[in-house]
């Protein structure tokens, strides 16, 4: 407890009582079931610090400064593969908003059934409670570290959570998103309030090379482990899942209008990663600086926080876990949110209709307890931030299979959706049981085509290998199901469809979830390949433009990294 100065635990203070005050403000604004879970009122600079804080958070930068300190500075990769899926945000945003649904779920029962829909609220939930709990374990090590182990993680977890929920369960979305702003100006300074101290500390990139005599730490592949055909299907992966992980609907749709939500999103993400840069390259000082002791790996980030910032500025340190706490709050208050509107709108609703908006606010608040005391429950069970944070990746493309397959394909059937989905998670099972890895080793060019990876030596299906066999398994049961089994209604498709094709205007009054305002003139089609069941639209001038700028600044940030690190 001695790391912290008097000026420390005074910052601590003033934050805590900030977003206390936050929450009450916001609570005493909510009339009604939208203003809890959907208010469509913010604008794009709104928008672009919710999507930063809720997609950036302190057990990000553990992971990536943790594996950048064991593997390199190819350990970015752990945050960067979403990097490649940014441009498509672009797309993605306006989409989204066109559904004008409250929840994720609520698109899946427009286009397909009230089935689906609950099927996705289910994993939906499950996804996040496990996001939730891979951000405390990450941020209750790293604080830990702070302390110099005074206070446990376990003990960490818990004022966090407890801190998150009293102005998560009060204010809802609204607080959510107004506390993002600030905590995302705090979740910038605590990215790179180390970085230039710990790089002066060890001589800059030049004291490094010196350091570190294995080159192999500089490159942003490591062939190893992660090289092309890792990064290459982790992004896609990405990509896939992006678009059913519960909180984008907020991310996107909680703007006035949809170019709010284009911007916020795909902007508000781009700053994550850069941020990313500063947590890799903390990572790769720490190798050089730590060089000789015994630490974990989880620790790096924290221990590197506590050695350098009391020497630099009284109350520093103070700022430092206000922005830690804020970056994890910021996600988990998010997350949270996103999953009682799950619970709330697409299975308690449909099963008691007809209730006061009160009860369901009410209804949300106490699934929100149950959600997240389901992420505390994963955070005590789980061993370690790199593992949990490849159980995330593997949730949500199981879905997410079925969103782009019922977007783009007509022929998408309910039956299809849930064969896509089990069949999925049943090939996610099966990579990890011993007489499959144990086939796959003796199959004719395993050694060549790695599809056994050893990790601390215990051996598992080559993570790629293990995303390709589940991807293209469930696609193809999908496909093969939707193909043999009774198509939705016409009807319900061509009303699905108009949604997607019709803009959205601001203030535009909609009578329920994904259905158009009455005044609405949906627009002609205007598909790729017209006389067929593939639903692929002609791209905007606007579009367009924004997607090749996006493509502009990967190739910008990659660039600028490998010039540092040569």
């Amino acid at each position: 407890m001695g790391y912290l100065q008097t000026a420390d635990w005074a910052v601590l203070a003033l934050y805590f009582a900030g977003i206390m005050a936050i929450g009450v403000w916001a609570a005493r604004r909510i009339h009604n079931i939208n203003d809890f879970f959907m208010p469509r009122k913010f604008g794009k600079w709104s928008l672009m610090m919710h999507s930063f804080g809720t997609g950036t958070h302190s057990d990000q930068a553990v992971s990536v400064a943790s594996k950048t300190f064991s593997s390199g500075l190819s350990g970015i990769w752990y945050q960067w593969l979403w990097l490649f899926a940014t441009p498509f945000y672009w797309l993605i945003a306006p989409v989204m908003r066109r559904f004008r649904a409250i929840t994720v779920a609520d698109a899946f029962t427009a286009r397909f059934s009230p089935s689906v829909g609950g099927l996705f609220a289910v994993v939906g939930m499950l996804n996040l409670m496990v996001n939730i709990g891979v951000m405390l374990k990450g941020s209750g090590a790293v604080i830990s570290s702070c302390f110099g182990g005074a206070i446990s993680s376990d003990w960490i977890i818990l004022i966090m959570t407890a801190l998150f929920l009293i102005y998560g369960v009060a204010g809802g979305l609204s607080a959510a998103i107004i506390t993002d702003f600030i905590q995302g100006i705090l979740t910038v300074v605590f990215s790179f309030a180390l970085l230039p101290f710990v790089m002066h500390a060890v001589g800059g990139m030049a004291g490094l090379r010196e350091s570190i005599t294995d080159k192999h730490m500089f490159s942003l592949v490591a062939p190893a482990e992660i090289g092309i055909f890792y990064i290459v299907v982790i992004a896609i992966n990405a990509l896939i899942g992006i678009v059913t992980q519960p909180h984008t609907m907020g991310n996107c749709a909680a703007g006035r209008t949809e170019m709010d939500g284009r911007f916020g999103w795909m902007v508000g993400n781009f700053i994550k990663r850069i941020c990313t840069v500063a947590w890799s390259l903390t990572g790769l000082a720490a190798v050089a600086y730590l060089v000789g002791k015994q630490v974990k790996p989880d620790e790096v980030f924290g221990i590197m926080a506590r050695d350098f910032l009391p020497q630099i500025m009284p109350g520093l340190l103070g700022v430092f876990l206000a922005a830690l706490l804020a970056s994890v709050m910021s996600s988990c208050d998010s997350f949270m949110i996103a999953s009682s509107a799950l619970f709330t709108a697409n299975v308690y609703k449909p099963l008691m209709p007809e209730k006061p908006d009160g009860h369901y606010v009410f209804v949300g608040r106490i699934t929100s307890l149950g959600i997240v005391a389901g992420g505390v429950l994963f955070a005590y069970w789980l061993p370690g931030v790199v593992k949990g944070l490849e159980i995330f990746w593997k949730i949500a493309p199981m879905m997410g299979i079925v969103f782009w397959l019922g977007l783009f394909w007509r022929r998408t059937t309910v039956a299809g959706a849930w064969a896509t989905t089990l069949t999925g998670f049943a090939i996610w099972l099966i990579t990890t049981r011993a007489f499959f890895i144990s086939f796959m080793a003796e199959f004719p060019g395993a050694e060549s085509l790695r599809f056994v990876f050893e990790k601390n030596g215990v051996p598992e299906i080559y993570l790629p290998w293990q995303m390709i066999f589940y991807l293209s398994g469930a696609t193809l049961v999908g496909i093969v199901v939707s193909l043999f089994t009774k198509g939705v209604s016409e009807e319900k498709l061509d009303s699905f469809y108009a949604l997607v094709r019709t803009p959205v205007k601001e203030g535009e009054k909609i009578p329920a979830p994904c259905m158009l305002p009455t005044d609405a003139v949906v627009p002609p089609k205007r598909k790729i390949f017209p006389n067929s069941n593939l639903e692929l639209l002609v791209p905007t001038t606007q579009s367009v433009l924004g997607f090749l700028a996006g493509w502009v600044l990967v190739a910008t940030i990659i660039y600028v990294v490998f010039l540092i690190t040569q």
